[in-house]
Order: C-alpha cells, then sequence, then structure tokens
C-alpha cells in the first residue's frame, strides 16, 4: 500500500501569534493611562498569553516531527529551569518593573564586612538632620545654600560602605548618624559615625519583615531628640534606645497594643511632641494613631479607625491650633495632639494597588495640599471651620492629575509645589493647580529642597541639582552617587550629605554657607 502523504507543517500561526503579541504591547505602552505602573501590570498577563499560545501551537497545531516537538519542549523547559535556578526576584522598580540578580549575588541583609576607616571629614556638622525628612520634617532646609557648580565645586566623597537592607533614612545629630538595617533574622538600629561611617553600635530585633515585590527590612526613618533614638520597624516594634551606646531604654509591640500590619511593612517615622512620641499603628477601634510617653513608653492616647498608609505623622499649626497630620490608608486625617482625637477626615480613593505614601503638605493655617501616583493626582484643601461647635470641614479648592506623588514628599518654594509625577520632574502653581513645567525623568526617588535649589535622588541612585523656578526646568549638576534601586530619602546634615538604599550608603561634603 501506498504510505499516507506526511502533513506539511503549519507555520501561519507564529506569525500570527507574534503580530498579536506586538500589537498588545503596541496599545499598552501608546495609549493614555492613569500611571506608567498600569501599563507593566497590562504587560505581564500579555507575554503571558502569548507564551502560552506558542507553546500550545508548537505541541498541539504546528504538525512538526514528534523528535522536534520533544526537542523544543525540553529545550523550553531547560531555559525555564535554568532561569528559576540561576535567576532570583530582586523586587521591583516603582513602575513595578521585575529587577532580575544573580541568585549567586546573595542579597545585602547579612553582616557587614569589616573595611578600613576610611580619611574622612574631621570635624562634625554644623547642622543637625534628626529626623524624617528634616528639621521641619518637609523637605525644605532653609537658611542654607548650596554651591551650585559642581565642576568648580565638586561633591567630595568622605565613605561609603556596604549597609543590610531596608527603605529606612539616616538621622543625625552631632557625631551620630543612624539607620534601620536587615541582618539576616535581625531588624537592627545602626549608629555609626558621621565622619567615617564606622559602626559605633547596634541594637538588634529578631523580627524581619520581606514582601517578594517590596523588599527586605524597616522603612521607617529614626528621630533622635536629646540623647535618645525612637525608631519604628517594619513588623510594628517601637523602640527607644540610647543615642550614644545603642542601649534599649523601652519597646512596644505597637500591634500588639490594637495596630494592623500593613501589607508593604510598617512606615511610620515617629514624631515627637513634647512629652509624647507618636506613630500610626492603623488599627482599628481607636488605634489608627498612638501616642506613647517618651521616657517611660507607656500608652499616653489613641484615636481613628483607619487602616495604615504609608506616610508618617507631622505636626502643623491649622485653623487655631496644633493638628496631627497623617496619610491613611482611604483617608487624609487630623488628630488633636492633646488626646488623639479626631478633628477632621477628608476621604481618598483607596484600594486595589493604591497605597498613601507622599506626606501631606501644610501650605497655610487653612490650606493642605495632598497627593498621591496610581492615577490619581493632587488636591488643595480649604480648611473650613463653622461657628458654634460644628467643626472643621475640609473641602477641595481644585484637583489636578497633573502632578501624582507616588513616593516623593512634595516640597513648596513661594507659591509653586515641585515634585515627581510619575517619575518625571513637575512644578505646580499653587493658585490655579495649573502645571508651569514638566520635565527630566528621575524615577520613583526624593526630592530635597535647599533655598533655591532641589537635590532631586533619582530611583536609580544618581543625584541632581535642578533650580526650584517656575521659569522652567534648569538642570546644573549630576553625581553618580549609587548605582542601584534608591527609595530611601536623603539627609544633608551640612555640609554633609548622606545617601543610602538597599545595598549601600555614602557621605558627600557639599559647599554648603549659611544663607
Amino acid at each position: 500500500m501506498e504510505s499516507a502523504a506526511v502533513a506539511r507543517p503549519r507555520w501561519w500561526p507564529l506569525p500570527v501569534i507574534l503580530s498579536l503579541c506586538a500589537l498588545a504591547l503596541f496599545v499598552i505602552w501608546t495609549r493614555d493611562v492613569p500611571a506608567r505602573a498600569d501599563r507593566v501590570i497590562h504587560t505581564v498577563p500579555a507575554l503571558a498569553i502569548t507564551a502560552f499560545a506558542l507553546v500550545s501551537w508548537l505541541q498541539y497545531f504546528s504538525r512538526l516531527p514528534r523528535s522536534v516537538r520533544l526537542a523544543s519542549f525540553g529545550l523550553v523547559a531547560a531555559l525555564a529551569i535554568g532561569c528559576v535556578g540561576l535567576l532570583r526576584l530582586g523586587g521591583v522598580s516603582g513602575d513595578l518593573i521585575p529587577i532580575i540578580r544573580w541568585r549567586w549575588a546573595g542579597t545585602q541583609d547579612r553582616a557587614v564586612a569589616g573595611a578600613p576607616v576610611p580619611d574622612g571629614a574631621s570635624r562634625l556638622p554644623f547642622r543637625d538632620f534628626s529626623q524624617f525628612l528634616g528639621p521641619d520634617r518637609n523637605a525644605i532646609l532653609t537658611g542654607l545654600k548650596l554651591e551650585p557648580d559642581w565642576e568648580t565645586h565638586p561633591p567630595r566623597e568622605i565613605w561609603r560602605r556596604q549597609v543590610g537592607e531596608g527603605w529606612s533614612a539616616f538621622a543625625v545629630q552631632g557625631a551620630y548618624a543612624v539607620t534601620q538595617e536587615q541582618h539576616g533574622p535581625l531588624e537592627k538600629v545602626v549608629g555609626r559615625d558621621v565622619r567615617t561611617g564606622q559602626v559605633l553600635w547596634s541594637h538588634g530585633d529578631s523580627t524581619r519583615y520581606q514582601t517578594a515585590l517590596g523588599g527586605i527590612g524597616p522603612r521607617a526613618t529614626p528621630t533622635i531628640e536629646g540623647d535618645r533614638v525612637f525608631t519604628m520597624g517594619a513588623t510594628g516594634r517601637l523602640n527607644c534606645l540610647d543615642l550614644s551606646t545603642g542601649r534599649r531604654l523601652w519597646t512596644r509591640d505597637t500591634l500588639a497594643d490594637g495596630g494592623r500590619q500593613a501589607h508593604w511593612g510598617m512606615s511610620s517615622s515617629p514624631l515627637l511632641i513634647d512629652s509624647l512620641v507618636v506613630v500610626s499603628a492603623g488599627g482599628g477601634d481607636g488605634h489608627s494613631l498612638v501616642a506613647y510617653h517618651r521616657l517611660s513608653g507607656k500608652p499616653a492616647w489613641s484615636g481613628g479607625d483607619d487602616l495604615p498608609g504609608y506616610s508618617s505623622p507631622t505636626l502643623a499649626h491649622l485653623v487655631g491650633g496644633d493638628q496631627i497630620l497623617i496619610f491613611n490608608n482611604g483617608a487624609v486625617v487630623a488628630h488633636d495632639p492633646a488626646d488623639g482625637s479626631v478633628l477632621w477626615r477628608y476621604p481618598w480613593p483607596s484600594g486595589g494597588s493604591i497605597q498613601c505614601v507622599a506626606q501631606p503638605v501644610p501650605l497655610s493655617a487653612d490650606r493642605v495640599l495632598v497627593s498621591s501616583g496610581y492615577g490619581i493626582g493632587s488636591k488643595l484643601l480649604l480648611l473650613v471651620t463653622h461657628e458654634g461647635g460644628g467643626g472643621i470641614n475640609p473641602v477641595a479648592v481644585w484637583e489636578s492629575p497633573r502632578l501624582k506623588a507616588k513616593f516623593t514628599t512634595i516640597v513648596v518654594r513661594d507659591t509653586f509645589a515641585y515634585g515627581l509625577d510619575d517619575g518625571v520632574l513637575v512644578c505646580l502653581d499653587l493658585e490655579t493647580g495649573e502645571r508651569r513645567w514638566k520635565s527630566g525623568r528621575y524615577g520613583h526617588g526624593q526630592v530635597l529642597l535647599v533655598d533655591d535649589l532641589l537635590l532631586v535622588l533619582a530611583e536609580s541612585g544618581e543625584l541632581f541639582l535642578v533650580d526650584a523656578s517656575p521659569a522652567g526646568h534648569r538642570q546644573r549638576a549630576r553625581l553618580a552617587a549609587l548605582n542601584s534601586r534608591t527609595w530611601n530619602t536623603p539627609a544633608l546634615a551640612a555640609p554633609y550629605l548622606l545617601l543610602r538604599n538597599d545595598r549601600e550608603a555614602v557621605c558627600y561634603e557639599l559647599a554648603v554657607t549659611d544663607g
């Protein structure tokens, strides 16, 4: 008998699948979306569907010889096993782009290797930077001037050292630069000599927080006052330590006291008010914001029912009195410092991937600027007071999608706001909410305003000097300070600028004068 004809391979589905994938990616990356991260979120399933379609075609519809299909399947399986064995997910960028690292590169949450003490600075800072975002907790430094010409007066590197993982920044007082780091199973508070980077002391707690996307380690920045350091760990442990030795004076488990674990880790940098230390605990039943006596650690008050966000409490003088502002998950809230009671609350979009990170910015006695990423943008709130004990009612004067501050706190100079709108620097007119300019892609980094200049620490770890002017984007200088993902805020204890990420820390001496 005559043998049956061998079916020819069916090739046409291959270009169709690849063309459809290319079309899908073109649409995803060219259409207008609320946030750049949305493109990444939609790209992942598009590529997964394409991979599934290609394997299905190869195995069931290609009509290729069985030996070729088996060999191809074996090659794909080998590549997959090889990727799993050789590569690991090292977290994601601020736009949710995966960061892939070799497995043998290890992680940074190991004990810091010994290193010789560098030839560093010989003098102490003439300005302290003793808490999150600086003296006024707003990422603005006044009374200082930076030398804008870094070619003639370049930043001088004082020291550079490996650090444990975490997104905590430095707090600096006198000779002490204090931050939080993860070292294996220990979450550590580490005190270093600001002039050399040498470890002077460390305190460790047996706790560890880790997420596949957010990384490892503590998030909040220490607060220093007098001879004490106050820290909030990623699992809610609040410590009070001796500044000179790191000896623990007292500790509280804020989650056991009624708080609730935040998905990306507890991120509240402690706020000191008179005899109290205040942190966001994010618990229901009146435990959203909590205060402890700073000398003993005993509970003082609690208030609010909102779930935790990722901002830190800040003290503002609004509508006739002091108020504690906090950006929770789903609301901007003001508390009375005396007893923690809620003075006013403004609902904010929440749910899904939306997170509230950037600090609310008080602009005057009755105006507060609030912003978040994820396609939401900014709102200027007017605090309206009512006669006869009617309380305070916040209303939106304007809202704008043109400044979506995801991780970065907005800074204000004169009547203009500067911040990173999904990674691009923006100048916004505070009177109208209109954008003056948008330029310079810095990623989801951090901004510090020093007089009329912006220190922009990009997500890549590069440092830029930019004019804070509504006239336009003018970049004065740039410096390759760090070389990997950097979400930590900078600390300028003049003249020393301390930068870190989840891998290393560096200290530069800047040309700074009293303004």
